[in-house]
């Protein structure tokens, strides 16, 4: 919940900005393009570093392709990276002034009893196909948020006090939501409810075939955005090029329309060597992911490559691994609790906390630090890294490495070698034996998983690391729910409020409570904690109070080990010079954050 101050200082960034579409020319002489359609009554005037010219294409590397071009139903990094690009919210997010922003609205009044929200949006706002973009549009992508058939992962961001917002717009140019508690998240939530288009996506909606619409097999004529960007040709397992949407309403200095690039390109790469080749090859302009070991090598050759090596920290993405507690649930009434995914013997092993705090102590994280990072990590026991100055607790930490500790706790479960081949039977013969997936284009946790096998056989455990494609991964994990258990991690929200933007997560109900999602109701005493204090953290504004929730949040999913907490990478990334404005930030997405105010300097290569 923003304060007074906070509040000004997100109207700061803005002000004026009513104003600054009256005195701009699009298509200023001496530009490759010219803006021909009437920029709205209210744009939003972004004070740059630097004015920039139109022209040119950025590239960056991908491992996969989107899965869908769909905001509301996206729900991995290979489809948000693109998604994120396509789609605005009537809030936004300055990663360089770490503070709210406005986006599709252009203000905003909270009631003295923090209970209503007044959002007043621009005028003369249009869609990618130049359909107006209004009230009515909020209200549909609101009511598709909360379809609870759907059940968007935004969903779980969009309740407070167990109650859904009451939204309403009185008029075309505004926006009423009611909250029935204070929730120190609103501003934030704004920000990740993506506006879709009611004119193109309703009659999906109404047939009950809205989770297929936006597909990545629509023709890119048929992609209607509301952000900074449209689709212009998809290419499965090759690229993705965006250019501007030509009724965007952001403009520089001088009232020229943003973004300034011709064209963002994704283009698909198999892994991170597969990237590092096409960078020096100077096929790519920057690399979001580069593995440490290859850190001194681009520092060595950044002057005569003619980039900037860019160091921002550890990140604010996260590495870890859990075991697989899903049950198939009776989709009836009561949603009853079925038979675990897993084999029940495996259930019976991964559901005991006993089990899991001996396989975290099992793990050499300073050998991951030393090994896969190369020195450029450090040890983290939670989504809020080292790298968030709001929010990081050092307090918090975890089961760190013991391996005779480990020894113990397995024997205290009666697990022993009985016949002599190294490996643990548990009490009934079963060799204590399971598999962890990893995403097969990720070389650092292909490298984990293996370090971590090793690991684990040095006190009875047979664990086979098990590499698959992401799109698989992801099916497994959200679908199917075929794995014992998964090496992954997650990209902090933005803003990278660990609670307010990571609900989907820790509540018991989230589509993202990765070891056992979508319960119906707490199938734990610590997950029905969990989500009490997740509730007391977002419904006070007081930071003292709100942090001593997230380190009791923290500390209870440490002492459960539901998440096997792994070391995080320090970021530094290369971007070419012959861009301006470009302003890497540890905050997601690292390089894209700002793509609609990058330009390609005068002199340098467009294409």
């Amino acid at each position: 919940m923003p304060s007074k101050t906070r509040l000004q200082a997100v109207l700061a960034v803005v002000l004026g900005s009513a104003l600054a579409g009256c005195g701009g020319k699009p298509g200023a002489a001496g530009t490759a393009r010219v803006d021909t359609r009437p920029l709205p009554a209210d744009t939003m005037t972004l004070a740059l570093p630097e004015l920039g010219a139109y022209g040119g294409r950025f590239v960056i590397g991908q491992t996969s392709s989107p899965k869908t071009f769909n905001a509301m139903m996206a729900n991995e990094t290979s489809s948000n990276d693109v998604n994120n690009r396509l789609w605005a919210s009537l809030m936004d997010y300055d990663n360089a002034a770490a503070r709210d922003t406005f986006g599709l609205a252009k203000a905003y009044e909270m009631s003295a009893d923090g209970l209503t929200y007044t959002w007043h949006m621009r005028h003369g706002l249009c869609f990618s196909d130049g359909h107006p973009l209004t009230a009515a549009d909020v209200l549909f992508s609101f009511e598709v948020a909360y379809d609870e058939k759907l059940h968007p992962a935004v969903q779980d961001l969009l309740s407070i006090g167990g109650k859904h917002f009451e939204v309403s717009a009185p008029d075309s140019y505004t926006i009423v939501t009611k909250i029935a508690k204070p929730y120190a998240n609103m501003v934030g939530t704004m920000s990740s409810v993506r506006i879709l288009p009611k004119h193109v996506l309703e009659p999906a909606f109404r047939r009950g075939e809205f989770a297929s619409a936006y597909a990545v097999t629509t023709a890119p004529e048929s992609l209607v955005t509301s952000g900074g960007w449209r689709v212009k040709q998809f290419v499965q397992n090759e690229k993705t090029v965006l250019e501007p949407n030509p009724y965007w309403f952001r403009v520089d200095g001088r009232g020229r329309r943003l973004p300034y690039l011709d064209e963002l390109v994704f283009v698909i790469v198999p892994d991170q060597n597969t990237a590092a080749l096409k960078f020096t090859s100077g096929d790519l302009d920057a690399l979001d992911q580069v593995k440490p070991e290859d850190y001194k090598t681009y520092a060595d050759g950044a002057k005569a490559g003619g980039y900037t090596l860019y160091d921002v920290g550890p990140a604010l993405t996260t590495n870890f691994f859990w075991f697989n507690l899903n049950h198939v649930r009776d989709p009836g009434a009561g949603k009853k609790l079925g038979a675990p995914y897993v084999d029940a013997v495996k259930f019976k092993w991964f559901s005991n906390p006993i089990f899991r705090r001996a396989v975290s102590m099992a793990v050499d994280r300073d050998a991951i630090i030393r090994g896969p990072f190369f020195g450029d990590a450090v040890k983290n026991w939670s989504t809020g890294t080292a790298g968030n100055q709001m929010w990081y607790t050092p307090e918090v930490g975890g089961y760190d490495y013991d391996p005779e500790q480990a020894k113990q706790l397995l024997a205290s479960l009666g697990w022993k070698d009985r016949n002599g081949d190294g490996l643990l039977e548990d009490t009934e013969g079963h060799t204590i034996r399971f598999t962890l997936k990893t995403n097969s284009d990720n070389n650092i946790r292909k490298a984990i998983a293996n370090l971590i096998k090793d690991d684990l056989a040095r006190v009875g455990i047979d664990c086979l690391p098990t590499p698959v494609e992401f799109n698989t991964l992801m099916t497994n994990l959200r679908q199917d729910f075929q794995y014992d258990a998964i090496l992954l991690g997650l990209q902090a929200g933005v803003p990278p409020d660990p609670v307010g933007q990571g609900q989907n997560t820790l509540r018991s109900s989230g589509l993202t409570h990765f070891w056992n999602v979508k319960q119906p109701k707490p199938e734990t005493a610590a997950e029905a904690r969990i989500d009490e204090l997740v509730e007391e953290n977002l419904t006070t504004t007081d930071y003292a109070k709100r942090r001593a929730a997230w380190v009791e949040i923290q500390k209870l999913i440490n002492q459960e080990c539901f998440l096997v907490w792994l070391p995080t990478q320090v970021f530094k990334l290369p971007v070419r010079n012959k861009f301006g404005n470009v302003r890497p930030s540890v905050i997601p997405h690292r390089l894209l954050w700002n793509i609609e105010q990058v330009f390609v300097k005068p002199g340098a290569t467009r294409t």
